[in-house]
């Protein structure tokens, strides 16, 4: 119970605070106690999704980041480029939500712009919630299985 709760905080922590590394925080718990892996990626899953939301709502706008709004209002490349991908994501939400999808699950393109760029394109905030946390999940699954795994094939 307690190393899900902490790895609920490490999570939320992370996605506030990108230098804060999650994966590497649920490997370690993993080689300490190998007990509760599936309940610390859940929870680390949650705690991801809720930390990456103030990002999401700066993308919207709803949270003021005045470098966000100069960036939005200065023509040139990051305004069509925004453009354009608001544009693609309303004709094809699914394209938005895949884009998401990956992003979460595999960091490329880097979570942290998607999420800022998930907001600015307007991708419905549940959706986001529910993909963001069922990707992170997956992916923290892997993170602490793949180690309990081979762990289990150690001599000894």
């Amino acid at each position: 119970m307690i190393q899900t709760g902490l790895a609920f905080l490490a999570a939320l922590l992370g996605g506030l605070v990108p230098v804060v590394n999650i994966e590497l925080y649920l490997v370690g718990a993993v080689v300490v106690d190998d007990g509760a892996l599936a309940a610390m990626a859940v929870a680390a899953g949650l705690g991801q999704t809720l930390g990456k939301l103030p990002y999401y709502y700066v993308g919207r706008g709803t949270i003021s980041a005045p470098w966000l709004r100069r960036k939005a209002a200065t023509p040139g490349r990051w305004a069509a480029r925004v453009e354009s991908w608001r544009v693609k994501a309303q004709e094809r939400p699914l394209w938005g939500l895949g884009l998401v999808a990956l992003s979460s699950f595999a960091s490329v393109p880097p979570f942290a712009v998607i999420v800022v760029l998930a907001g600015v394109v307007r991708v419905d905030v549940w959706r986001f919630c529910v993909i963001t946390f069922v990707t992170r999940t997956a992916r923290f699954l892997i993170v602490v299985y793949a180690p309990a795994w081979g762990l289990s094939y150690l001599p000894g």
